[in-house]
């Protein structure tokens, strides 16, 4: 068993180093970095206490930056397909790709009142910044949660430097989760969470193939929260800040199956049974927000030929592997989110409570 099925790089541990192993076979990160290409940078903001000041303080946010090819190859276009199970919340970009199923920029992931700033400091990124020269034109995906609770989000704190930031620091390999990037100030089921991943490997034939899953956690009641079946949450009351449901969750799939845009959009669609099983219900003031997309079939996309081939796994029992992966890694995901946190201060010392990792086992470990 992979050390990083059980701890982040920090050293904090996963769901899995509690005991609780979920259903299917995680990739050697157990992250969407597991998805050969694909590379995962934060900045991550924490500064100040006590009462709130507008842009002053305290804060407690960050950003997320995703690059679908790595830093070297930004720009070359991945198949892709989107999903909105509840609107209120924000993923700039959808339209595009809905239209032509192309993701051509990297993902970054902030909080809601820096949306914007993420998606326009991507673009500056991907003209001066980026390993290989961009194009001049470009419709960068930016999606938002909102940490209100705890950072002062109208302070504007979220700056175009530190997406660059996130962006030069996308890595490859094991993945810090928790709150760190744009997961920063985020709550789930009303406990401390935020950013989390998770991978599965899926045979298809004589190949081998990787759907990873990170998310930006922020969404659920308390009294929702099951994990494998048991409603844990009921049996952990006291102690919420947001108490209300409210919340939001942004998605991202990766995989190295070749699929075509269509279907990418069906493992979008896939992601509500992972919230589902962990509780989630798709409040109405939740923004939960998919997007999926494939590192296959580069040359396709690169050579901009005037006729292009893709190899795509067919319709049919195949692709149910990947859709039962999707949900799978996306259950863990959300609740590693949780384990590899702490309790959180944050403005006008607002108190989010990191989940109870003794009592949780108790719990998970009763009759």
């Amino acid at each position: 068993m992979s050390p990083h099925w059980m701890q982040t790089p920090s050293g904090k541990p996963r769901l899995r180093g509690l005991g609780i192993h979920l259903s299917g076979s995680p990739g050697p990160f157990n992250a969407i970095t597991d998805v050969a290409g694909v590379e995962v940078g934060y900045t991550t903001l924490i500064t100040g206490d006590g009462p709130r000041k507008v842009g002053v303080g305290p804060i407690r946010t960050g950003v997320t930056a995703i690059l679908p090819r790595g830093r070297h190859d930004p720009q070359t276009a991945c198949a892709a397909g989107a999903y909105s199970f509840n609107g209120n919340g924000e993923l700039t970009g959808l339209h595009w790709v809905e239209e032509s199923g192309e993701l051509t920029t990297p993902i970054t992931i902030t909080n809601t009142h820096s949306c914007g700033v993420a998606r326009d400091a991507t673009i500056q990124w991907l003209v001066t910044r980026a390993d290989k020269p961009a194009q001049d034109w470009g419709l960068p995906v930016a999606g938002e949660t909102y940490d209100g609770e705890l950072n002062d989000i109208n302070g504007f704190h979220v700056k175009a430097e530190h997406v660059i930031e996130a962006l030069d620091a996308a890595r490859g390999g094991p993945i810090e989760l928790g709150s760190v990037g744009g997961g920063t100030g985020m709550l789930t089921f009303d406990f401390k969470a935020g950013s989390g991943s998770a991978s599965r490997q899926v045979g298809i034939g004589e190949n081998t193939y990787t759907v990873g899953v990170f998310v930006q956690s922020n969404f659920g009641r308390r009294h929702e929260m099951t994990v494998q079946g048991r409603k844990v949450g009921l049996a952990m009351p006291g102690g919420e800040l947001r108490g209300r449901p409210v919340g939001s969750i942004i998605a991202v799939v990766a995989t190295d199956a070749p699929l075509l845009p269509h279907q990418l959009k069906r493992l979008a669609r896939r992601v509500p049974i992972g919230i589902a099983r962990t509780g989630g219900i798709g409040h109405n003031g939740s923004g939960d927000i998919f997007i999926a997309f494939s590192t296959a079939n580069r040359d396709a996309y690169a050579n901009q030929a005037p006729i292009a081939s893709m190899h795509f796994i067919p319709n049919g029992r195949a692709i149910d592997a990947l859709f039962e992966a999707t949900a799978e890694a996306t259950e863990e995901a959300i609740l590693d989110s949780i384990v590899a946190n702490e309790t959180m201060i944050g403005a006008d010392n607002h108190i989010a409570l990191g989940l109870p990792r003794a009592a949780f086992v108790a719990l998970m470990q009763q009759g």
